[in-house]
């Protein structure tokens, strides 16, 4: 039996009208490599679970919270590279073999994808590009551009830290810091609009990049979470 050599994990809340989309287009990336795909269910009713089709698909349940929920897939999954992906957000198609080749060099620990979103407006195709070039430049990607990391490693360094939110800032802080190397691919992940057509997009933009600016100027991600809505999917994306 061939040794899993991805495994997908996808944290979700009340995401079952999304989920079996999701769970199709990841069989119909374009790889030959063994992949297994993990959906971690944070809500109570576990409906996510209840209205998975495939009978492939890990299915478990944890706590509620985006960090708790990856950290109890990772903690039970069985490949060697871990992909972290939101439920509202698709892979590109070539994404696992790109992936395979990179972590092939010993030097890389991780990486991302830059981020897109599925909208033909220009608003959205900024913001993308906005987030994109902001995560080059610092070297910090977020959890929406599907981050990726040895199992090895993620394991080594004690996972995500189980904190309301940026749990992804804060890991790749980490890394940065351990001076190891992350790599960006071009190409896109695409991600839903959803919170920004729930909230606004002034708002949610504004309220993200202040969210960001105070969380590295040392305010407590608990503080933060108080400006976060609960009223729609998911609870929240990545800043």
């Amino acid at each position: 039996m061939n040794s899993i050599e991805f495994s997908i994990i996808v944290p979700v809340f009340h995401e079952g009208e999304r989920i079996n989309g999701l769970v199709e287009s990841l069989n119909d990336l374009d790889s030959d490599k063994t992949t297994e795909i993990i959906v971690v269910d944070g809500s109570q009713e576990r409906d996510t679970l209840r209205a998975i089709h495939s009978n492939q698909v890990v299915k478990i349940s944890s706590e509620k919270g985006r960090a708790i929920q990856m950290n109890a897939g990772a903690f039970i999954a069985k490949g060697e590279i871990l992909i972290f992906l939101h439920a509202d957000t698709e892979l590109p198609v070539r994404a696992l073999g790109k992936i395979h080749s990179l972590m092939e060099r010993t030097d890389y620990v991780g990486g991302a994808f830059d981020l897109g979103i599925k909208s033909d407006k220009f608003i959205y195709k900024a913001i993308g590009t906005l987030s994109s070039l902001r995560s080059r430049l610092s070297r910090i990607p977020f959890g929406d551009q599907a981050i990726f990391i040895r199992k090895e490693y993620f394991d080594r360094v004690g996972g995500y830290k189980e904190i309301p939110l940026m749990e992804d800032v804060e890991l790749m802080r980490r890394i940065k810091k351990s001076r190891k190397k992350i790599r960006i691919f071009y190409d896109r992940v695409m991600t839903s609009p959803r919170r920004w057509e729930k909230e606004g997009v002034i708002y949610c933009t504004v309220r993200d990049w202040v969210l960001r600016i105070l969380y590295l100027l040392g305010i407590s991600p608990d503080q933060l979470a108080t400006f976060y809505k609960d009223n729609y999917p998911g609870r929240r994306t990545e800043v």
